[in-house]
């Protein structure tokens, strides 16, 4: 016989026979498999009385604690029943998963709480009168899903603190427009009613309250959500299914905008409810999305948004960050908000999420159920459209990652105050066997559990003695997983049954081949990536695509990138994975240019008698230059012809291609020179003459206009300070006249 041993983080125990071949995890099941990952020293065990052989490790296995069977419904004094088991002790091996059903089922007539939260800042003026007179129509519409139905009522509008309300003593006392004749003071959140089933006492204490405002947007919304989830008993929250109707048509701050007020302290999620006012408003800052989400959660209180069209995309964001919320549209004046909470708890009550609380660090829970696409192991489960009275059932797997002292955790639906209560113990320890069980289904039925570990019967070998090992031994099984003697399976892989099981890669490589020596990711790189990104990598090399080659998948086979016209590489070179490997000299990327070449602006006495029917070759040029081939086009294209100037100073443009084509510009004539323009010269002469005295003539006159008003401006002081006498003339006399009248007689 055989002993395999399964690896394990505790003390090994003692062990007969060779080991076994490379393990591998067992399955999860369903209640009572025997395991054995880790046990206590073969000598502790032996000091209990436990012999050699009968050493094994206990069962990992579930315990029902409590077991009440579901309700049909539930009755005024009843306490329904909706989830089972509702207590459950698992005895867990580490590493070990052991899975457990648990069934929830909706009862009739389960009671309801809802708690209406209202912004009452002053552009909800017109939604606050039609709340006034919800409460009938709340209830009416509440007794058609329960007969239990209770309402609550709370307000809040912002922190009084700037920037978000004006903190003028007189605008906190009304922070409403001077015309609004009734309005009370800034507040952060007040709690306004309890949970209640009057709905005449909800009308009358609604219809008391009154609008108030602030300065920014957003609202305190957060604040006042947080206060109504963890002010249980001042809400008069009960063992019901709980609703939170939020009404606002703005957004909301969140953690950290408390800083522009200067309140740096975190919110910390209890209740600060004084004389029904959060008293904490102004000096602890809001709390975060998903500090909130967690104290919903933890209180099995479900919010419904009931927003504006405005701010709808807003919530929609924030209903994906908390489970079991809605979102619903509200009117311009709030008059459809019972219709909306209708729709909306239809659509949470039959959304059942089941999670955890207060899960230990080192265990982990994985949720399946038999409800559409949930056959995939998720951290949670989920089932859709579960109608009043429809049973759904889910697997709940734990796993405990080590041994740990005994622990408890929760199991529940989201939005439901029933949770399943789970306690872990961890077994780590081995104890004695039956020693009756001879095949014992773990070990494949081919061996017995002793001391943690399979002792196989002959002929087979394994963690679970799965090996049928015929006319070979372990040695050669092990072997045969081994490359040019190396190691087992490369080190990447387990060797079960001489056939190597290959590890994944920790980076994601995907590793293969019969001894694990292959991956797809040991390939050249180009330009950063794998292959170049035009081929596969298999085992070392690269697997290029249609059209590409090399080593990395690198070149390309096209000529496209090589043509310039109709000419490879201008002919002065070789395409390769398109691009021109020119002749030494030559430049890339079409091989046109050599600027260490010398001139090819030779053949300069063929040039002038083929393209100008001059020069010294004039007479005989048809046999001095016949090997030269000469070419007309209309323009020349090289980016610098050739230049060169003859004994009567005319130059020759032209381009030599290859030391033997030539070409010029038609009519192929010579750039010389043209003659001085006599008239031109002497008629600019005389201009420039003309000029020069008209010049002259300019400044001479300016000179004597400058002087003639110097001078003027001279005689004007010197006549401002004159001063003449008023002395009289001695010789200037009067002139007298005398007139006498003829007719006149002194007599």
């Amino acid at each position: 016989m055989f002993r395999s041993r399964a690896p394990r983080p505790g003390p090994e125990c003692k062990r007969r026979g060779p080991p076994s071949p490379i393990p591998h995890p067992p399955p999860p099941t369903l209640q009572g498999e025997p395991d054995a990952t880790r046990c206590d020293t073969t000598e502790a065990l032996r000091s209990r009385g436990c012999e050699n052989d009968d050493i094994v490790s206990p069962a990992s296995s579930y315990t029902k604690l409590s077991d009440r069977p579901l309700s049909r419904g539930s009755g005024q004094n009843e306490d329904p029943v909706q989830l089972q088991p509702q207590a459950v002790r698992l005895n867990l091996r580490p590493g070990k998963p052991v899975s457990l059903r648990f069934r929830f089922r909706r009862v009739e007539d389960y009671p309801v709480d809802l708690y209406y939260l209202m912004d009452l800042s002053y552009s909800m003026k017109d939604d606050l009168e039609n709340v006034k007179s919800l409460g009938k129509d709340l209830m009416k519409a509440l007794g058609q899903i329960t007969k239990r139905a209770r309402i609550g009522f709370g307000s809040f509008v912002d922190k009084v603190a700037l920037p978000f309300t004006n903190t003028n003593p007189a605008k906190v006392q009304k922070p409403c427009p001077e015309d609004e004749r009734v309005c009370q003071p800034a507040f952060g959140y007040q709690h306004v009613l309890s949970l209640t089933d009057q709905a005449e006492e909800f009308n009358q204490i609604v219809s008391m309250q009154s609008i108030s405002g602030n300065l920014d947007s957003p609202e305190g919304g957060l604040d006042a959500i947080m206060q109504a989830a963890v002010c249980g008993n001042k809400i008069g929250w009960g063992d019901s299914t709980r609703l939170l109707v939020f009404a606002t048509d703005d957004g909301f701050h969140m953690a950290g905008d408390g800083k522009l007020a200067a309140i740096l302290e975190p919110n910390d999620g209890q209740c600060h409810l004084d004389k029904s006012i959060y008293s904490k408003s102004s000096e602890m800052d809001y709390p975060s999305v998903g500090q909130l989400a967690q104290k919903l959660a933890e209180n099995n209180i479900q919010p419904i948004f009931a927003v504006t069209q405005n701010v709808a995309p807003v919530y929609q964001k924030l209903k994906e960050m908390i489970p079991k919320s809605e979102v619903g549209v509200l009117s311009k004046n709030s008059d459809n908000v019972v219709r909306l909470i209708e729709t909306a708890y239809k659509s949470l009550s039959s959304n059942v999420i089941v999670t955890h609380e207060n899960l230990p660090e080192d265990i982990k829970v994985t949720y399946t159920s038999n409800c559409e696409n949930g056959g995939v192991p998720g951290p949670r489960g989920v089932c859709n459209n579960v109608g009043i009275g429809k049973e759904v059932e889910f697997v709940v797997t734990v796993t405990a990652d080590k041994c740990t002292k005994e622990q408890s955790f929760q199991i529940g639906p989201l939005g439901f105050r029933e949770k399943m209560n789970i306690t872990v113990v961890t077994e780590c320890e081995c104890v004695c066997r039956d020693p009756l069980n001879k095949n014992d289904p773990a070990c494949g039925g081919q061996g017995q559990v002793t001391c943690g570990t399979c002792v196989c019967n002959k002929d087979f070998v394994g963690q679970r003695c799965e090996c049928r090992m015929g006319d070979k031994n372990e040695r050669d099984l092990r072997e045969a997983c081994r490359f040019n003697n190396g190691s087992v399976c490369s080190n990447l892989g387990d060797c079960v049954c001489g056939l190597c099981q290959c590890h994944a890669g920790e980076d994601g490589r995907n590793i293969y081949g019969r001894f694990c020596e292959c991956d797809d990711r040991s390939c050249p790189l180009h330009h950063n990536r794998l292959c170049g990104g035009n081929g596969k990598c298999d085992c070392g090399k690269c697997l290029c695509h249609q059209g590409y080659d090399g080593e990395a998948c690198d070149c390309k086979k096209s000529d496209e990138a090589c043509r310039k016209g109709t000419s490879v590489c201008s002919g002065r070179g070789n395409c390769t994975c398109n691009i021109c490997h020119c002749l030494p000299g030559y430049k890339r990327p079409f091989c046109e240019e050599c600027p260490g070449c010398p001139s090819p602006c030779g053949k300069i006495a063929c040039v002038e008698c083929l393209g100008f029917n001059s020069g010294p070759l004039k007479e005989n040029c048809n046999s001095m230059c016949s090997k030269v081939k000469h070419k007309v086009v209309e323009a020349l294209t090289d980016k610098k012809p050739c230049r060169w100037k003859r004994s009567d100073n005319c130059w020759m443009i032209y381009s030599v291609k290859d030391y033997d084509a030539l070409t010029c510009v038609p009519p192929c004539l010579p750039e010389c020179p043209k003659p001085p323009d006599l008239a031109a010269i002497i008629g600019g002469s005389f201009a420039g003459v003309a000029l020069i005295g008209l010049l002259l003539l300019l400044i001479l006159k300016g000179i004597i206009h400058m002087k003639d008003l110097k001078e003027f401006r001279r005689f004007e002081n010197e006549k401002k300070k004159a001063k003449w006498t008023n002395a009289d003339n001695p010789l200037f006399k009067t002139a007298t006249t005398t007139v006498q009248n003829p007719n006149f007689s002194g007599d």
